[in-house]
């Protein structure tokens, strides 16, 4: 999906497409602490780069973060990323990261996408994630912190 107010959706396999093709391309989960600590990061070491990881919400009352934008591009910056880098956000299963692209976009990044099904996916049958779609359902690169 494309929308004005960012670059649009893409589903992980086309993410991890994008990280290969673009070797500037950044990754940016936008989960909590507590989720990179127990559930695991994205690994994009094996394409030369890190995981960039600053909180859209912060844990436990999911207060928007401020200083969002402001971080995001302090870590681009050292990434030697800039406003034409494609930018890829991730949370659970792709609210909060769309949410964050649209943030970015309007800061003046013309290339934030989100990534549909995110890190865990949406909830199967029986109410779990990790199992139908998501960054870790593909079988990607992944580390527990």
């Amino acid at each position: 999906m494309v929308s004005s107010d960012y670059a649009g959706d893409l589903s992980t396999a086309e993410a991890w497409a994008l990280l290969e093709k673009e070797p500037k391309a950044q990754l940016i989960d936008v989960r909590t602490t507590a989720e990179w600590t127990f559930v695991g990061v994205p690994d994009v070491s094996p394409l030369g780069r890190q995981t960039i990881c600053v909180e859209w919400q912060t844990y436990p009352d999911m207060a928007i973060n401020p200083e969002f934008a402001k971080a995001v591009a302090g870590q681009l910056q050292r990434a030697g990323a800039n406003e034409t880098t494609p930018l890829l956000f991730l949370c659970r299963s792709g609210a909060r990261s769309r949410a964050a692209a649209i943030a970015m976009t309007r800061a003046g990044f013309g290339k934030a996408y989100n990534v549909a099904g995110g890190f865990e996916g949406d909830l199967d049958e029986a109410r779990h994630r990790g199992q139908r779609n998501g960054w870790k359902a593909q079988g990607l690169p992944w580390r527990q912190s």
